[in-house]
């Protein structure tokens, strides 16, 4: 059994700029680095169209032109990128301590650092319409792709500090942004929901719902149901935001790492180091509050340097494999 078990210096978990960024940095560090990219290669930024604000890319890029660039760049300085999901980890509770990831529910890995970028995933109303025009006018980041629809009309969805902000921010650009809020009232802070009423483009539908996403390629426009009456609307418009809020993909890490209410990992300081000593977590895994590319791929950078500097800490003890 032992002879089937593979020993690393680093692994990481989860690709994606967070991931790929690591991977990078370990790899430039001789942690000689390997990936396993999870169920969704890339991540978030493979369902994106065009990405207009990451630094470097004056005309702009796609998502998964960028992701798979940011892989041979990892490659290039010999990170080894695999297929695979993490199915199950134990990480250990001491410094210079083995972690133990099982991959696929098969292959046993033990590793003196691992750094967790494994994201998390936007929530959608899973409408079929909904469903079939993500990436042509439905997405889940205002600050991502609103940019995109400068001068028009588009609606968002939700009533949350997010739902909020992200109104507020199209209003900026948009000629009229229409929100829907499931209930009679938002759950918003005072201050967010202030700001939206004071807004004149912005339109509040309360006790709204979608009840299908008009167009074939791209987003043409809404139908709306009012929840209480059973009335239905449609209305014109360009794009669709939702704003339901994510889901971190934390789930495996229950009970080994330690997390706030909403299932993020928790980071020490201004560090990436987690609860356990050896484990990293970057990325949209443990941040909330600003989900960007650009911020998940500075937190790689940071999970990498600070596994390096642990590893000189603790004396690395990698395992040749005879």
């Amino acid at each position: 059994m032992s002879e089937q078990i593979e020993r690393l210096k680093t692994l990481i978990i989860g690709s994606g700029p967070a991931g790929y960024t690591a991977a990078i940095y370990a790899a430039r560090a001789d942690l000689k680095p390997v990936m396993y990219t999870g169920m969704e290669p890339g991540g978030q930024l493979t369902t994106t169209t065009e990405v207009d604000n990451f630094p470097g890319y004056p005309e702009g890029i796609d998502g998964p032109t960028m992701m798979v660039q940011l892989q041979q760049q990892a490659e290039r300085f010999g990170t080894e990128v695999r297929i695979g999901m993490v199915t199950e980890v134990d990480f250990s509770d001491e410094p210079g301590g083995i972690h133990r990831v099982t991959v696929d529910n098969s292959k046993v890995i033990e590793a003196e650092t691992v750094i967790i970028s494994t994201g998390a995933s936007a929530k959608y109303l899973n409408l079929p319409s909904e469903q079939r025009l993500r990436g042509g006018g439905v997405s889940a980041c205002a600050v991502c792709d609103g940019f995109f629809y400068k001068g028009q009309e588009v609606a968002i969805v939700g009533g949350g500090d997010t739902a909020a902000e992200e109104a507020s921010y199209l209003a900026n650009i948009c000629k009229k942004v229409t929100m829907l809020v499931r209930k009679d009232h938002m759950r918003a802070s005072k201050a967010m929901q202030h700001r939206v009423n004071s807004l004149e483009n912005i339109e509040i539908r309360y006790n709204t719902e979608v009840d299908e996403v008009i167009g074939d390629q791209v987003v043409e426009g809404l139908r709306m149901v009012n929840n209480q009456t059973g009335e239905k609307e449609e209305i014109s418009i360009t794009g669709l935001f939702i704003a339901i809020g994510h889901k971190p993909n934390t789930d495996i890490f229950k009970g080994q790492l330690e997390m706030d209410d909403t299932g993020y990992v928790i980071t020490q300081g201004k560090s990436t180091k987690t609860s356990k000593p050896g484990v990293f977590a970057s990325g949209d895994v443990q941040d909330k509050e600003y989900r960007q590319a650009i911020t998940a791929a500075g937190t790689g950078c940071m999970a990498a340097l600070d596994a390096e500097r642990y590893l000189a800490l603790v004396d690395s003890k990698e395992a040749v494999a005879s």
